[in-house]
């Protein structure tokens, strides 16, 4: 099993929406992260950054991530969810979500 973190800003006129769209997050797109291996998945708001958190238990993580990125549904959700959201100010060219480095875990 791999964690993988990662933050992101949320543009603060589009909080309720985004809010809003993840009280209802659509049963396609969470039938395809469960389909590509994620599980554990959560996001943190705090003081206009997300922090996401999940675990992936499968076998080839750039191929289940590449299989969620081509899901016609989810390309669908992205539309609505990427607008509510804007890169960190020192994240790499063309990175949207910035991985995180984990530095401490307890089992």
């Amino acid at each position: 099993m791999q964690r993988h973190a990662a933050i992101i800003r949320l543009r603060p006129e589009k909080e309720a929406e985004y809010r809003e769209l993840h009280a209802a997050a659509w049963p396609g797109v969470l039938a395809m992260l469960k389909r590509a291996h994620i599980a554990n998945y959560s996001i943190y708001l705090r003081d206009g950054l997300l922090f996401s958190y999940l675990e992936y238990t499968g076998e080839d993580y750039a191929a289940d991530t590449a299989a969620i990125a081509a899901d016609p549904t989810t390309r669908e959700w992205w539309a609505r969810t990427d607008p509510c959201q804007q890169p960190v100010e020192n994240a790499a060219d063309g990175e949207w979500w910035s991985p995180l480095e984990e530095v401490f875990h307890l089992d």
